[in-house]
């Protein structure tokens, strides 16, 4: 985990699973297939603890409450609770065996796949301002180069370009790396990755107008 932050082609034959309950972030149901690949993606944003259990963790429980329903969806069982009463930061824990912290996400076969591990990977490790006033980016961080590389090549193969993969400070954080997609494919990225997380995609809608 670092220090920061469609289901078309495989659909047929599958249970929709992870339907997000939230107006303002609703998108079409995910295949099983896709569910798995975005909650694949969206470990970057995980733990395991001693006790052999995947640990979620965030800022409010908006998020964690859609991927619970995933996981449900999927037949796996999770736990949301507070960590700490006077705390706004929630954990899910879940024992769900398919969760791979290695997994090589070119490995991924169909484009939907691929489109849900990166919006899950965007959900947990992805970056937009909160600010109207800020100057407006999208930025993926991650303490991996090559799994950056990775996804880079994938939203290549998508028509989205990203900057270089750069490192903000070599003395301070030398396995931190971070890259932005381009101007010119922001609307593209919002438009074709699976992006599930209530927070980012309300900023995203109105900071895009979509």
């Amino acid at each position: 985990m670092s220090n920061n932050a469609l289901g078309a082609d495989d659909q047929q034959g599958s249970r929709p699973l992870g339907v997000d309950p939230s107006e303002t972030t609703r998108r079409a149901p995910l295949s099983k297939k896709a569910a798995i690949a975005y909650l694949q993606g969206a470990l970057h944003d995980a733990t395991f603890s001693s006790n052999c259990r995947f640990r979620f963790s965030q800022k409010g429980k908006e998020w964690l409450e859609i991927i619970q329903e995933m996981f449900t969806s999927l037949g796996h069982k999770s736990w949301i609770y507070q960590e700490g009463k006077t705390r706004d930061v929630f954990v899910l824990e879940t024992l769900a065996q398919f969760l791979d912290f290695d997994l090589d996400p070119l490995s991924l076969q169909t484009k939907s796949e691929r489109r849900a591990y990166v919006g899950g990977f965007f959900d947990a490790e992805g970056g937009i301002p909160h600010s109207a006033l800020d100057h407006f980016y999208v930025q993926l961080v991650q303490n991996d180069k090559i799994k950056l590389q990775k996804i880079q090549k994938i939203l290549n193969s998508f028509g989205i370009r990203l900057g270089k993969i750069h490192n903000p400070s070599r003395r301070l954080h030398p396995e931190y790396w971070r890259v932005f997609v381009r101007a010119d494919s922001q609307q593209r990225f919002v438009q074709r990755i699976e992006i599930r997380h209530p927070r980012k995609r309300k900023l995203l809608r109105e900071r895009m107008m979509i």
